[in-house]
């Protein structure tokens, strides 16, 4: 199996300087990233880590997700899935990934609802990126569209 690389460059302090994530292996392009960004509620055109990683987590279970569905029978028609990660405090100290909610919506032939509600869950679970994960707290909101 193939590996992945990202690099990141950066300048300066925490508060005062500024980094570059360069997408390497795909060559799709650099993105800035700052710490007063990542800690803001709005991003003002800088991506984090956390943003990077919910992007990883819905394409992942996303993928898990449609082989799921084929698994108990079904044929997955469309997937919207979203990933939100929180940053917060650590009790410990510095900070840490507190939730992430995964949320999707699938329209699938072949299966009913408990049918997709058990392939949600079962791709939560096998989901490589889920798995890298298991120190955080991930919930799932899995609504099945006819």
């Amino acid at each position: 199996m193939p590996t992945r690389q990202a690099e990141t460059t950066w300048v300066g302090g925490l508060q005062d300087g500024i980094g570059n994530v360069d997408l390497k292996s795909s060559q799709l392009g650099t993105f800035e990233v700052t710490f007063p960004k990542r800690a803001a509620d709005d991003a003002n055109g800088s991506t984090s880590p956390e943003e990077l990683i919910a992007a990883a987590h819905s394409a992942c279970y996303a993928m898990a997700l449609s082989g799921a569905i084929a698994q108990e029978g079904g044929t997955p028609r469309s997937l919207d899935v979203t990933a939100s990660v929180s940053l917060g405090p650590d009790p410990s100290g510095g900070f840490r990934l507190t939730s992430i909610m995964l949320s999707v919506r699938g329209k699938v032939e072949g299966l009913d609802e408990t049918g997709f509600e058990r392939a949600a869950q079962i791709a939560k679970t096998d989901c490589p990126v889920s798995k890298a994960l298991t120190g955080v707290d991930i919930s799932l909101e899995a609504t099945f569209i006819p």
